[in-house]
């Protein structure tokens, strides 16, 4: 299993949260958070905004569907500007399901 995190822009995320389930990736965990990237904010005028407000999509997958995943996620998320997003992809070991104790594989 994988988990990929993907940071995006908050405009986008519905939009990738509905292809993901159309595809039928229906699990996810959607968190809204702040940061910068490379870039270090954007200047508008005379103001620096440092923190821009981002979305954090996760989701554990088996190691087959992280292409698929991968492809649809850079689809929709993709301006071609900066701050587009990042995705992170990490091996998990084991995860469990805290309500019945049962261990995923």
């Amino acid at each position: 299993m994988k988990m990929l995190k993907a940071i995006v822009r908050p405009e986008v995320a519905d939009e990738i949260a509905d292809s993901l389930s159309e595809a039928g990736f229906n699990s996810m965990t959607k968190i809204n958070a702040f940061g910068r990237g490379k870039q270090q904010g954007i200047m508008i005028g005379a103001v620096r905004y440092d923190e821009l407000p981002k979305t954090i999509l996760m989701l554990v997958v088996t190691d087959e569907d992280v292409e698929e995943i991968l492809k649809l996620i850079k689809y929709k998320a993709y301006t071609g500007n900066f701050g587009d997003g990042k995705i992170f992809i990490t091996s998990v070991d084991r995860a469990l399901t805290v309500r019945t104790g049962a261990e995923e594989l």
